[in-house]
């Protein structure tokens, strides 16, 4: 009887210890569970993100505000872009001729910097389809002898443009007989023309436009386009098919929903009244 008694206190202490020894391994397994869970959470939340490289020199498009935040047309519109992908934008401030190297090494998803589709981008870089048509003009120092285009593909004549713009390589290609002065920043273009330095600078017309207002007394303009066949795409790489086509989409649904003329009203409402008085081709015409 002794004995018996003495087997089943053993087997009771023997199941008591067992399930002690359950119930101490269970709560670390459980921990770790969720642990992983959280970081998988993250690391999804992360992929959700998308960086958008651009050059914020380019007002009313690509800026800052008065707080050094991101504004203008491009910024509105990737922000819109990442509300109907559902995922967060970050913006990040790349010198223009930076842009693409940024792209193809991945420090950024995409490019929304209104960046002219070319033949020679389109080697490295796939694009979307156009959203805007980038057209060039002419801010043309008062006292230089330059009415048009045509005028500065002369001996002695100086162009200011800003290094990585379609303007440079319109310049190299066509104006071969002029001294191109490349600059870093749009600002030092601007500044070259107004002290005599330059006889013009080509750049978009809106850009052209402003700066004459503002120096009315040492420039005059020639806003009629330069070229007609400058588009502006969101730069994508060539790998990432699914986001090119995502962006399509988004950009056909943003022309029909009146996306980018409520952009066209909220940043160039002015310009594109003078733009359809002069009869010049407006960017989302």
């Amino acid at each position: 009887m002794r004995k018996k008694s003495f087997l089943l206190v053993l087997a009771l202490l023997l199941c008591t210890s067992l399930l002690f020894g359950c119930t101490k391994n269970t709560e670390p397994v459980k921990q770790d569970s969720d642990k992983e869970a959280q970081q998988s959470s993250e690391k999804v939340e992360k992929s959700k993100e998308l960086v958008v490289g651009m050059s914020l020199d380019f007002p009313p498009f690509e800026t800052t505000d008065a707080n050094g935040k991101p504004t203008g047309v491009g910024v509105d519109m990737a922000y819109d872009l990442g509300k109907s992908l559902g995922r967060d934008i970050r913006i990040e401030n790349i010198a223009r001729s930076g842009l693409i190297p940024a792209l193809q090494t991945k420090k950024i998803d995409m490019i929304i910097s209104s960046m002219t589709i070319t033949a020679e981008r389109q080697k490295t870089i796939d694009f979307s389809k156009p959203y805007a048509k980038g057209w060039m003009a002419l801010l043309i120092n008062k006292n230089s002898p330059v009415q048009d285009v045509n005028d500065l593909n002369v001996k002695g004549r100086k162009i200011a443009v800003h290094k990585g713009t379609i303007a440079y390589n319109y310049a190299q290609e066509h104006l071969q007989n002029a001294e191109v002065l490349l600059f870093d920043d749009v600002n030092t273009c601007m500044l070259e023309v107004i002290q005599g330095k330059a006889d013009a600078m080509i750049y978009d017309q809106i850009t052209v436009y402003d700066t004459w207002k503002q120096n009315p007394d040492t420039t005059r303009v020639n806003l009629s386009p330069i070229d007609d066949k400058l588009n502006w795409g969101v730069g994508i790489r060539k790998e990432d098919k699914e986001l090119t086509a995502q962006v399509n989409a988004f950009i056909d649904d943003y022309k029909q929903q009146g996306g980018f003329d409520k952009l066209a009203d909220k940043y160039l409402s002015e310009k594109k009244k003078t733009f359809a008085e002069l009869g010049i081709p407006f960017f989302f015409d």
